[in-house]
């Protein structure tokens, strides 16, 4: 079987709102990052942020992976694009779980292999968890929850990190719609995060430096 990869994120957020924050949108409402599409198809009543995905790789015919609304793609990787905002590719995507080990049990099955399993004390999110780390290509698929289940719900997605070329130079794009940089929890790495709500956008947003080596 082919190793997964990404090909799109399918997104209920307005084209407009990510051309402001800095995203170069094409006319069809796609973002390309990296290696990924991401396809911003606009509100409808309630529908917002991430509500699907196209993956590479997978079982053909796959349609949910635990919950998470998915569909089959052999579609070729985009070309690169250069964004106002330095973004250069998709450092992860979140997801959470209410039961990690159900999820990690359907994303293995479907060809992900598990690269480690961090877990994190109670003062961080109030709860113990874990953070268990899958790859999908250039993209790093973190999967959150607590260590216990905590009921019977599908998985979710969550939120978007991305590796930007120069995080300094974002202060003066974003102003005060911007967090403090600061360290993040991988050594010799720096991350900040969007207000993303400010320009319309329904997905948390984080942004961080390139690895050290590729610093």
């Amino acid at each position: 079987m082919t190793t997964p990869t990404i090909n799109a994120i399918v997104i209920a957020d307005p084209p407009e709102s990510w051309a402001d924050a800095g995203f170069t949108v094409d006319d069809d409402g796609t973002c390309v990052v990296g290696q990924v599409r991401l396809q911003l198809i606009g509100r409808d009543g309630d529908r917002k942020r991430i509500q699907s995905w196209s993956l590479r790789g997978v079982p053909d015919g796959t349609e949910t992976l635990d919950g998470l609304p998915t569909t089959t793609s052999d579609e070729p990787m985009p070309a690169p694009v250069t964004h106002k905002n330095g973004v250069e590719l998709i450092d992860h995507l979140v997801i959470s779980s209410p039961d990690v080990d159900r999820t990690v049990a359907a994303l293995n099955a479907a060809g992900l292999a598990t690269l480690r399993t961090r877990h994190i004390d109670r003062e961080q999110y109030g709860f113990e968890a874990r953070q268990t780390f899958f790859r999908l290509g250039e993209v790093i698929l973190e999967l959150i929850g607590a260590n216990e289940p905590q009921g019977d719900g599908p998985a979710a997605f969550f939120g978007l990190a991305y590796t930007v070329t120069d995080i300094d130079a974002l202060p003066g794009l974003y102003g005060e719609r911007l967090g403090n940089v600061k360290d993040a929890v991988q050594p010799g790495r720096r991350i900040t995060t969007l207000r993303h709500k400010e320009f319309g956008m329904s997905v948390a947003t984080a942004f961080m430096s390139p690895e050290p080596h590729d610093a």
